[in-house]
């Protein structure tokens, strides 16, 4: 599964990277917006059968990607985006 089959929808509030149908992705992560300066990521789930794909971390790096291209900060409220930032230095600089 290659990063280009991220999808992306956002509302001035909120929004969402997702992989597969929009209805029911095989993954997914949500996030908020927290004024113009800050993302808080809250939730990412993967659907049983493609979890340890690598799908949550895919997401993630589309998220930082965005963060970066925004420069935005991050703010991980979801117990895996957070755990990932606590393993990899290398994205901790868009991490508030």
């Amino acid at each position: 599964m290659q990063t280009d089959s991220i999808q992306f929808e956002e509302t001035a509030t909120k929004g969402r990277a997702y992989i597969g149908d929009a209805a029911e992705p095989q993954a997914e992560m949500t996030f908020s917006k927290a004024g113009t300066q800050m993302i808080i990521i809250d939730h990412t789930d993967v659907a049983e059968g493609f979890q340890g794909k690598g799908l949550g971390r895919q997401l993630l790096n589309k998220m930082v990607a965005l963060a970066r291209e925004r420069q935005v900060k991050i703010l991980p409220l979801c117990p895996y985006a957070k755990s990932v930032f606590d393993k990899d230095p290398s994205i901790r600089d868009v991490l508030r």
